[in-house]
């Protein structure tokens, strides 16, 4: 057995590779922003009730192209996975904001609603958050993620149940969205924040 082989089996090299501790799944914070009949505290609440949520998923499709007995895989389109988040019930405050948004889209009784995609489709944010501190105060962000042309095409059902003890209501929230980018800085329209690969 190689050197190398028992160098990778040192736990305090591992310990070395990992010295910012790892990201935590439980360190996050969601932003939406200017939600159809929300508000500042309809977007600060969401900040803080938002309890889960992802980073999105990479996808590009694939072409099987046949040749003589063969099959080479080309590069297709890229797609992209809806978004959830689930959402600690309050005081039904997002609750109804998020059906006041889904109505303005289509309308529950009268089935029509806004025309212009850009009237209802809005701006997410999920912030991967650091266990360490900048030293003013303020919560590092090792990763941003910016969605863009988000709305709501799913809101879950919340069960009730005489059984239920010790439970705080949640709802899950799924949008749909047309891409997203990597970086505080992105805007709509601009590069996606990833360097592209080396050639």
């Amino acid at each position: 057995m190689s050197d190398l082989t028992f160098a990778n089996r040192d736990i305090t090299k591992f310990r070395d590779k990992l010295n910012k501790g790892g990201a935590r799944s439980n360190l996050f914070e969601v932003e939406i922003k200017d939600i159809p009949g929300g508000g500042q505290d309809v977007e600060d609440e969401v900040r803080f009730l938002v309890k889960a949520a992802e980073i999105p998923a990479s996808n590009i499709g694939n072409i099987p192209v046949p040749f003589r007995g063969r099959v080479l895989p080309v590069a297709g389109d890229r797609t992209f996975d809806p978004w959830t988040v689930t959402i600690i019930n309050n005081e039904f405050k997002i609750r109804d904001t998020m059906e006041k948004w889904s109505n303005f889209i289509n309308d529950i009784v009268l089935a029509n609603g806004s025309v212009d995609p850009a009237s209802y489709q809005k701006t997410g944010i999920v912030k991967q958050l650091s266990r360490e501190g900048s030293g003013d105060g303020k919560i590092s962000v090792l990763r941003q993620y910016n969605f863009f042309g988000i709305y709501p095409n799913v809101i879950s059902n919340i069960p009730l149940d005489y059984g239920a003890t010790d439970q705080i209501e949640e709802f899950q929230v799924t949008f749909n969205y047309l891409y997203w980018t990597v970086g505080a800085d992105n805007e709509a329209g601009k590069s996606s924040g990833l360097a592209p690969a080396a050639t």
